[in-house]
């Protein structure tokens, strides 16, 4: 559970986190903010997106309404790349700065794109660029800053803004839509909203300095040291400063040393050479496939038009639900990162949020299928609403953080690096397909076909994760290896084996809690 005591700290320390976690802004609007403004009349005007003009063409409503939507996602997709090498080439606080800018411009040109529908897409893009740097950057220079003790509690500070910032999204339009007339104005002023506290952000970030180990890593000691007392808000001679320092000094010559010789594509062909390796890897990359294919983050981007498939009647009254759906997601993930993850371990979490969001698919598509949106039985859409927050609940506790964690603990430093990059990067290409497809899902499938799809992927899940996937709860990251040595029919029930057994290939950190806290440096 949660130790509040360790919130006792330096002022200065809090307010660095504060500035920094607001980098998850951009993507927790999109994901509420944008995805919510696309239902109000003014944007559908001023884009084409009344479905009165497509009533013999609702595939092509659907591809532009997708289009519009998920564009960012793609943009965020190699924004996560390139900021891997940002982040070493310029440093986490400056690559913090220009993600936040492109994000930014391309926003700012979005705000102002008039019914252009081509340099919308591109400002998507643009913008998501910046969004998915971010995802990568703001989580790491977080896990940097924190002792281990700690960094759980700190990163996850970024996915309190994030879900936060996403649940306020609907209220906003909510509020828009009641009070503002459906012109321009409308949706520009509900979109560019997120422009004040990011760009509040980034002229705080002047006081904000890098990160001890980044300088560390570039020999920068002196100066290392000096950010790192300023940030505890102790003595630089400090005994326990000096013995944090030391360890950070430890760890990152020992990464140095681990990764000398060690290029990308030399770590790519050790995960798959190697037998052990070659589990691991497809398993993270099996736990993503299923994790975004059993409807994931799509359908938080459509969650206003869901909510009108169950029954909720009236553009207002979904944006409150919608709102409420953001709140139970919030309030269930910290739930999740705050105790639930180290109490119950993440088998038993990731089958139970795969469980809950499978019965959830199952009574949507049954009650799609027989009355999509009737108030005939009030009885029947009231227990609709309640599946789609049934589902909030399974996703937020199972697969919305469990593929990220097992990507930071079940890898060697040799090949961790290339294993996450890789890993992320086909959760956001994966993200965008989800997103993409939806809406001709619902368009193509009658909408409880849709549902019936996302059952299967779900039940797929619990046979697959549920014989394949190894407890990690406690165990070592040196000896994770022995989890993968049993037969793949048997690894539901691995343990480690015996204090002789370690792995080759050395880690960064032996400390099963650091090991814990390092799966919150993530986009979700």
């Amino acid at each position: 559970m949660v130790d509040w005591s360790r919130w006792k700290t330096h002022p200065y320390y809090a307010l660095v986190i504060f500035i920094i976690a607001c980098g998850s802004i951009p993507k927790g609007y999109d994901e509420g903010g944008f995805s919510a403004s696309v239902k109000l009349d003014s944007f559908k005007e001023d884009y084409n997106l009344i479905s009165s003009n497509w009533t013999h063409d609702k595939t092509g409503l659907a591809n532009r309404s997708a289009n519009i939507t998920s564009f960012n996602v793609l943009g965020a997709a190699f924004g996560a790349l390139f900021a891997l090498d940002l982040n070493d080439r310029f440093g986490r606080l400056n690559s913090w700065r220009l993600a936040c800018l492109v994000w930014a411009s391309g926003l700012f040109i979005q705000v102002f794109s008039s019914g252009i529908y081509g340099l919308l897409l591109f400002a998507r893009i643009w913008s998501g660029l910046g969004a998915g740097a971010l995802t990568v950057t703001t989580p790491l220079y977080l896990s940097e800053i924190a002792p281990t003790r700690t960094r759980g509690l700190v990163v996850s500070c970024y996915m309190v803004i994030l879900l936060a910032v996403l649940a306020m999204g609907f209220f906003i339009n909510y509020g828009a839509n009641q009070h503002m007339a459906p012109t321009r104005t409308q949706y520009r002023l509900v979109q560019a909203i997120p422009l004040i506290p990011v760009g509040l952000a980034v002229i705080a970030s002047y006081i904000v300095p890098e990160t001890p180990r980044y300088l560390v890593s570039k020999q920068k000691h002196d100066e290392g040291r000096a950010v790192l007392a300023r940030l505890r808000g102790k003595d630089i001679n400090d005994p326990e400063l000096e013995a944090e320092f030391a360890l950070i000094d430890s760890q990152v010559r020992a990464k140095a040393s681990d990764l000398a010789s060690v290029t990308p594509w030399t770590a790519f062909k050790e995960t798959q050479t190697n037998p052990n390796y070659r589990q691991r890897f497809w398993l993270l990359i099996a736990m993503h496939t299923i994790a975004q294919w059993t409807g994931g983050n799509g359908i938080t981007y459509y969650i206003s038009t869901i909510f009108q498939y169950a029954g909720v009647t009236g553009n207002s009254t979904s944006l409150i639900s919608s709102g409420a759906y953001g709140i139970v997601k919030l309030v269930f993930t910290m739930a999740f990162t705050w105790g639930l993850i180290d109490l119950f371990g993440r088998r038993r979490c990731a089958l139970a949020g795969l469980s809950l969001q499978l019965a959830a698919h199952i009574y949507m598509g049954v009650y799609m299928g027989l009355q999509p949106g009737s108030s005939d039985n009030k009885s029947a859409s009231d227990a609709a609403i309640a599946s789609v927050f049934v589902y909030a609940v399974g996703w937020s506790i199972g697969l919305c953080t469990i593929p990220y964690l097992y990507g930071t603990e079940i890898f060697p430093t040799r090949i961790r690096n290339v294993s996450y990059a890789i890993s992320m990067s086909l959760h956001w290409f994966f993200q965008f397909a989800v997103v993409r497809v939806t809406p001709n899902m619902f368009a193509s499938l009658n909408v409880w076909g849709a549902y019936l799809f996302w059952a299967i992927i779900c039940t797929l899940g619990l046979v697959i994760l549920g014989i394949w996937m190894p407890e990690t709860k406690g165990v070592p990251i040196e000896r994770m290896g022995d989890l993968f040595d049993t037969p793949w029919y048997l690894r539901w029930r691995a343990r480690p084996k015996s204090d002789d057994s370690i792995e080759t290939a050395p880690s960064v950190s032996s400390s099963t809690g650091a090991k814990q806290a390092e799966y919150k440096n993530t986009s979700l």
